[in-house]
Order: structure tokens, then C-alpha cells, then sequence
């Protein structure tokens, strides 16, 4: 009889091929729900935290800040920090303290308390961000891939979209601290199904100085970029703020934090995938900003309707993705992932004449049509793109397209203000909305034009460096 070896089969922690465990895919879909439902749910809640906790506005916002900002700062150390740690032992530590910083921002007396919970708990949000595609990867055979990719990529924009709807009826019901506890029952859900489902492993690490050092750059970078853009709306000399923000990320990009990162998409061939999720995010981000503040400010339509129909684009994108991963399996993901690009595409550039006649319906069919883009898009790139990754780089790579992500949801709205603001009240609509489609059309080409290369990693490449790992 003879026996096949399979790469890491022995490690600790490793989850055997063939085995395919479902409920760790239903696991990161509930992560990446939780974890982008904390982006957007907290806006709403904002004057309210300001009336009771007796400060400004300013300083409430610190509430959705103290979160966003370690996300997107520790979101690339943390994926090489990953890779060296235990896959179960970080899902475990992670789920419990967003959950128990829940618990400690809802019971916060003052603001400091406040912003300290958030600021953890943007730590603990960013490691389950790096983690959610991890986790569906090693789940599945690699035939199942794309069905497996599709529940995180699907559930992820969904908890974003959702946000501000869940948290205004848990405001309107029980107050602001309802908005923070809401999340504690996905964070038991998401710890029983991983301490079931994943095996015991090596645990975990301290991280060292060198991923702090990294963290202060990436934060201070796009901070600064982020300034600029939303302060040139108003002023457009704010843009040269811009230069000071590129020395920063440049010097990261150069540093022994970003130099392996880089090497590694260089070598699998995914910039150009990264690319595309980038502009898919600012586009669609782009969108919902100007098309719910159109609504409400320019049409006059209550924030009820505003809500049901910016819903639209959720539904559509929720029914779309699963049969997104389905296509993708039997067909290539690929594909999939251009024909789901092209239709989110097409559906933004039918925005572009929105106008003071349009009914909430004729807004509405069309978000739809560009979030059924966005469902078929989903589950194929986030396939593509870690399908392509070295079994020991998973997590860099995760995070890498993590960041690219959340890059793009945080500079769609600015980038949207600054149009906005640069083309005047008249035109401001119509050109917000034209950036927005801009943006996903450029998503198209990088996925079609992406490098032959791109593709699993070899069977010899991933035993020397599982080897080299170990």
C-alpha cells in the first residue's frame, strides 16, 4: 500500500485534506459579518454617546475612529505576525477580546474608557480581518474553494451596508450601549464553532518591536492621506497634505515590514488583484455615500425609504453570492470574478444620471443590479487571490488583500467628498457618482489582464516552504 505525503499533515493545528469543515466557513462568514458590522453600526450612534457621556461631537467620533484606525494600521504587520503563530490559538484569543471589548465599551462611564475599549478592539478587528480568509481557505478541498470564499466575501459587505440600519432601531429601543453589546452573541457564536471544528496547535507569540514600528507608519500615512482628501472638499489646497503622507507608506513599503509583503504578491502575480479589490471598494463606498446623502439632503426622502432603498444593493448582493462561488468552482473563479466586476460596474454607471425625478424605485433597481455584480465578484477574487498563496504565507496574503479592501472603503467617501466638493452643489451628485463608476470599471481590466502566473502554488514550492516554516 503505498502512502502520500501531504505537506504539513503533521503539524499541529493542521486540518487534514479531504476533511472539509463547514462550520469553520460559517465561523469567518460570522467574523467577517461582526467584524465589518463594528465599521458603520457605531456612526449612528455618535450624538448619543456625545449626550451621554457629556462631551463633544469631536470627541465622540473618536468612537468610530478608535476602531477604524487600528484596523487599518495593523492590518499588514499582523498578517506577517500570523504566519507564525497558531491558527486556532489566534482565532480563539482574537473572537474573545473583540467580544470582551464590546462588553467594556458598552459599560464605559467616560470617554477615555470609551476610546480605550475601541482602540483594542480595533487591534482584536484586525486580526479577525486577517484571519476570515484564512479560515475558509483551509476548510475546503480546493475544488470547494469558491463556494467557501464566497460566505466571508458575501457576509462581510453585508454587516457594512446593514450597520447603520441595525444600530438606528437598537438605538431607538434600548440606547447607545445596545449598539456595542449587540455584537457579544456573533463573538460566543463564532468561539463554539472554532474551538469545535479546529484542532489543538503551537499557540501563539509576542509580537516584536519591529511590528509596532510598522503599525505608527501605516497609520500615520493613511491617516494623513485621509485628512487630505476629506478636507479638500471644502479647500483644495488641503491636497498638498498628500506629499506627506507618501514618504511614510514608501518608507514602510521599503522596510524589512513591506519589502516581504511586495516580494510576495510580485511573485504570485497578484498586484494587479489587489488593484481590483481596491477599486471595487472605493467604488462601491463612493456610492452609498452620495447616493443616501442625495436621498435624504437633495430629494427630501425620509431616512426609512433612504434605508430601504440602499437595501437593495445588500439583497441583491446576498442572493448573488453564493451561486457567485458555485460558478466559480465548476467554471474558474476568474471569470466569474470579471463578469461580477463588469456587472457592478454597469450598474454604478446607471446612477450617474441621478437625478432630483427619480423615484426611490428607479434608484433602487439599480443598486440592485451592481450589488448582484458585487455577490458573483466576491467569493471568485478572494479565491483567486489565496488560492495563489503559499500555505505558510496565507495570513500576509490575507492581510494584503484585507488592506486593500478597507483601503478602498475608506478613501471611496473621501474621494467622493473631494468630487463632490471640487464640481460644485450642481454637479456634485453626478460627479461623485462618476468616480464611484470609474472605479469598479477599472476593477475590470486588473482582473482580465492578470498574469498567467497567478494560480496555486506548486506542490515542491509549498513542501520547501512548509519545510522552510517548520
Amino acid at each position: 500500500m503505498v502512502t502520500h505525503h501531504v505537506p504539513g499533515a503533521g503539524r499541529p493545528g493542521h486540518i487534514p485534506v479531504g476533511e472539509d469543515r463547514w462550520s469553520l466557513v460559517v465561523a469567518a462568514g460570522v467574523l467577517a459579518f461582526v467584524a465589518m458590522l463594528d465599521m458603520n453600526i457605531v456612526n449612528v450612534a455618535l450624538a448619543d454617546i456625545a449626550d451621554g457621556l457629556h462631551v463633544s461631537s469631536a470627541a465622540a467620533q473618536w468612537a468610530v475612529l478608535g476602531y477604524q484606525l487600528p484596523v487599518v494600521a495593523l492590518l499588514l504587520p499582523v498578517g506577517r505576525w500570523l504566519d507564525g503563530v497558531g491558527l486556532r490559538s489566534a482565532v480563539l484569543a482574537a473572537t474573545c477580546g473583540f467580544g470582551l471589548c464590546s462588553a467594556l465599551a458598552a459599560a464605559a462611564p467616560w470617554m477615555g474608557w470609551l476610546i480605550g475599549a475601541r482602540l483594542m478592539q480595533g487591534a482584536c478587528g484586525a486580526v479577525l480581518f486577517v484571519l476570515m480568509p484564512v479560515l475558509a481557505i483551509r476548510a475546503v478541498r480546493p475544488e470547494l474553494r469558491g463556494r467557501a470564499m464566497s460566505v466571508p466575501a458575501t457576509l462581510g459587505p453585508l454587516g457594512a451596508v446593514i450597520g447603520p440600519a441595525v444600530g438606528g432601531l437598537l438605538l431607538d429601543q434600548w440606547g447607545w450601549r445596545a449598539v456595542f453589546l449587540v455584537k457579544i452573541p456573533f463573538c460566543v457564536l463564532a468561539l463554539v464553532l472554532a474551538w469545535r471544528a479546529m484542532p489543538r496547535d503551537g499557540g501563539l507569540r509576542r509580537p516584536d518591536l519591529r511590528l509596532v514600528a510598522d503599525a505608527l507608519l501605516v497609520a500615520s500615512g493613511v491617516a494623513v492621506l485621509l485628512l487630505a482628501l476629506t478636507l479638500a472638499a471644502g479647500r483644495p489646497s488641503w491636497l498638498v497634505l498628500v506629499g506627506a503622507a507618501v514618504p511614510m507608506l514608501w518608507w514602510w513599503l521599503r522596510g524589512p515590514g513591506g519589502r516581504p509583503a511586495a516580494g510576495l504578491l510580485r511573485s504570485a502575480g497578484l498586484f494587479r488583484v489587489h488593484g481590483a479589490v481596491l477599486a471595487l471598494a472605493a467604488g462601491f463606498a463612493a456610492m452609498h455615500y452620495v447616493v443616501a446623502l442625495h436621498l435624504q439632503r437633495d430629494d427630501g426622502v425620509s431616512a426609512i425609504t433612504t434605508g430601504l432603498t440602499v437595501l437593495a444593493f445588500p439583497l441583491g448582493m446576498g442572493l448573488a453570492g453564493p451561486l457567485g462561488g458555485r460558478i466559480a468552482d465548476r467554471y474558474g473563479a476568474r471569470p466569474v470574478a470579471v463578469a461580477g466586476a463588469a456587472l457592478t460596474a454597469a450598474g454604478l454607471l446607471l446612477l450617474v444620471p441621478l437625478g432630483d425625478g427619480w423615484s426611490p424605485l428607479d434608484v433602487a433597481w439599480r443598486l440592485a443590479l451592481a450589488g448582484v455584480g458585487m455577490g458573483l465578484n466576491g467569493g471568485p477574487t478572494q479565491a483567486l487571490v489565496m488560492s495563489a498563496a503559499p500555505p505558510d504565507r496565507a495570513a500576509t496574503v490575507g492581510s494584503t488583500v484585507q488592506f486593500a479592501r478597507s483601503l478602498g472603503f475608506a478613501l471611496g467617501p473621501a474621494l467622493a467628498t473631494a468630487a463632490w466638493g471640487l464640481s460644485g452643489p450642481d454637479q456634485g451628485v453626478r460627479a461623485g457618482l462618476a468616480l464611484a463608476a470609474t472605479a469598479a470599471w477599472l476593477a475590470v481590466p486588473l482582473l482580465a489582464l492578470t498574469g498567467r502566473g497567478l494560480g496555486p502554488v506548486p506542490e515542491k514550492t509549498t513542501d520547501a516552504a512548509t519545510a522552510a516554516h517548520d
